[in-house]
């Protein structure tokens, strides 16, 4: 059976299928647990704690600038960043594979999508995941999106 992966550190989706995470180690555990294979979708937000939101109403929303030195926890972006660098080591093989042999070869890697109301957070985590996938000739496919949920 697939599953979906959502990590927030507040928000819960109304949707009860969402396996929720709250933060980076409980996510890592719980992609490690699944696999690759069985998880089909992650949605991830980008603040995940106290000084993420800080530097969110400090920067972000007055001068749409992101400072990852103001911010302790790891975020959505680490996350991501993770979720490359397991693939890779899963599959070392793709290092050596020439461009066109990759178009060939469907990765096994889930959905990503981002629900973050970060705008800056959110679109590097889209850029690091399209740019993986581009690199990969797959569908840049990351996207944010909305996901009814409650607090």
């Amino acid at each position: 059976m697939m599953v979906k992966i959502y990590l927030d550190d507040l928000r819960t989706p109304v949707d009860q299928t969402w396996i929720v995470c709250r933060n980076y180690d409980e996510f890592v555990k719980k992609v490690d647990e699944i696999g690759f294979a069985k998880i089909n979708t992650i949605s991830l937000d980008h603040d995940l704690g106290d000084t993420a939101m800080q530097e969110y109403f400090r920067n972000v929303s007055k001068n749409y600038v992101l400072d990852y030195g103001n911010i302790s926890e790891k975020t959505g972006y680490d996350c991501a960043k993770w979720l490359v660098d397991k693939f890779y080591l899963e599959n070392p093989e793709r290092d050596d594979l020439e461009r066109k042999h990759k178009k060939q070869t469907p990765i096994v890697f889930p959905l990503i999508l981002v629900h973050s109301a970060n705008p800056i957070g959110a679109a590097n985590i889209m850029g690091y995941i399209n740019n993986f996938l581009m690199n990969e000739a797959q569908i840049q496919n990351c996207r944010r999106i909305d996901i009814p949920h409650t607090i």
